[in-house]
């Protein structure tokens, strides 16, 4: 067994070869704790979803494992010559979809248009754009605000659609997941990547095989032809599966088990960095919360309480105890990679109850109170484990706290939909820019933005300087506008950030493969040893 770990770049990458046996040279064995909430390629914005989405759709613009942005179904793209709120993007030509369609401007066009609609968690990455137009069959124009110098960060992540076959189907709109609707694009795909979809069963098994006739072919290793997708959720079982030679390549390894994966044979570990922040969401905009004992009043609209609580977090315990040292211990909302990250925005505050009982008594809940916390059992790093840390570090200040933790499918509507007055979320930048944690997490929720923003925060000082970063072409002056939005968000503390997560994979030493700092894997670069 080798275990090979090439970090590149300020922890933009991490990258790991490993080499050894699989029992069918060309199948995939995969598995991972999270399922695809959907199949509808623009209603969920969230990491699993858009991975498998990734096997089967393709976007105009894509991320390679190395993080650097390359041409996908866009071979060129740049602003126009005439006109600087425009961006021209050059359609490959000569692709056609699953079931046979031709691919062309047309549907680029209805793509982007489904992606901006209010169902759509991918809206806000196209919040600046005015319109969409094809000036022919293979060139698309994109018209925003003002000049909008990262438009094609904010593209690799929404996939193109048959226009025809959405149509004909019935799928012209977003599924609404948060309402709890079933569309026939949430159940059907018609793609043009990799992988053809053969067979699923939610929360079973998913098999996908490779496209012979993919336009990205002769491109990539394309050594899988076929992939066989089984979640498994119980860690325990994840695990066995993995050592039992059941499955080739695991996602979320347990991290109190990583020694002994590494000293099986026929398996090697990646770990590394990852571009994903954990932390606590707070509904500070409700005049009272449902669910705390509290009447008439919202403790945590009081920032005295907020910053109670956060002073009452043991970072260094949940790393220590909780994640076996597989976490680092945060005080940013954004990872190291992302535009507008520093050293000062890092620090985290020293853990103090003495100090958090005090601003509590100061605040008038001295004799604390109770609430509900809201958290996934089945999507981050021992997610249900750290929040039960955290229900034993709050009750040390008077705060008695009620754990419902649900898988992530009933977990996330709750964000959604405004019913949860404190939830854990994790959060990934793919734009690695900070405009992208501003548009979800901070700007007032609205049809065009701050979608995933559950504590009902809103500050319009706040929401024109996150707007004016979509337009801003002088990158000083974007820069600095970025580095002012940061303080005023510290120090509103609408959020309590935990640590960035840690990447742990494994894989059978048939295979060799990269690991990107997304946990956005690509079967189509996976090589046989």
């Amino acid at each position: 067994m080798t275990n090979r770990f090439i970090a590149l770049g300020a922890a933009l990458l991490a990258t790991t070869a490993i080499t050894a046996t699989s029992l069918s040279a060309e199948t995939l064995r995969w598995t991972r704790a999270a399922e695809a909430l959907t199949l509808d390629p623009h209603s969920q914005n969230e990491g699993p979803t858009t991975t498998l989405m990734h096997q089967i759709y393709n976007p105009l613009v894509a991320r390679n494992m190395a993080g650097e942005m390359e041409p996908a179904l866009a071979t060129e793209w740049g602003p126009s010559e005439d006109n600087p709120n425009i961006w021209v993007f050059q359609i490959r030509e000569g692709v056609t979809f699953h079931g046979g369609e031709s691919f062309d401007a047309s549907d680029v066009v209805f793509s982007l248009n489904r992606a901006m609609q209010e169902a759509s968690n991918f809206k806000e990455l196209l919040s600046g754009v005015v319109e969409v137009g094809a000036t022919g069959d293979f060139t698309v124009e994109i018209e925003t605000e003002g000049p909008n110098p990262l438009l094609p960060n904010n593209l690799t992540n929404i996939m193109m659609m048959d226009e025809g076959w959405s149509v004909e189907n019935g799928a012209e709109d977003v599924q609404d997941f948060a309402a709890g609707e079933d569309t026939f694009a949430a159940r059907n795909v018609n793609g043009t990547g990799p992988f053809i979809l053969q067979s699923r069963e939610a929360d079973v098994q998913t098999v996908l095989t490779q496209n012979p006739e993919y336009w990205g072919m002769d491109l990539f290793p394309m050594d899988v032809t076929e992939v066989i997708f089984t979640p498994i959720q119980n860690p325990a079982t994840r695990l066995a599966a993995f050592l039992g030679g059941e499955v080739d390549f695991v996602q979320d390894l347990p991290v109190q088990d990583l020694e002994r994966v590494a000293a099986a044979d026929g398996i090697g570990i990646g770990t590394g960095p990852q571009n994903r922040n954990i932390f606590f969401g707070l509904n500070v905009g409700a005049d009272d919360l449902e669910r705390d004992d509290v009447e008439g009043a919202n403790p945590l609209a009081d920032p005295r309480v907020r910053e109670a609580m956060n002073i009452a977090i043991n970072r260094d315990a949940i790393m220590q105890v909780v994640m076996r040292g597989q976490s680092d211990p945060t005080g940013a909302m954004l990872p190291p990679p992302v535009n507008g990250w520093t050293e000062d925005l890092e620090a985290y505050p020293a853990y103090d109850v003495e100090a958090a009982q005090a601003l509590m008594e100061e605040a008038g809940y001295g004799d604390g109170f109770s609430i509900q916390l809201d958290c996934p059992n089945d999507r981050y790093v021992n997610d249900e484990s750290i929040c039960q840390a955290a229900v034993g570090m709050f009750a040390q200040i008077g705060i008695t706290v009620n754990l419902s933790a649900l898988p992530r499918a009933q977990h996330f509507p709750l964000i959604a939909n405004g019913e949860t007055d404190l939830y854990m979320l994790g959060w990934g930048v793919p734009t690695y820019d900070s405009e992208y944690v501003f548009n979800f997490l901070y700007h007032t929720r609205t049809d065009g933005r701050g979608s995933w923003n559950g504590t009902g925060f809103s500050n319009p000082a706040m929401d024109e300087m996150i707007v004016s970063l979509s337009s801003e072409t002088d990158l000083e002056a974007r820069d600095q506008t970025i580095a002012d939005l940061w303080t005023m968000a510290s120090a509103e503390l609408i959020y309590l950030p935990i640590h960035h997560q840690v990447l742990n994979w494994g894989i059978s030493d048939a295979w060799t493969t990269l690991v990107d700092a997304d946990d956005q894997v690509k079967f189509q670069y996976f090589e046989l040893n």
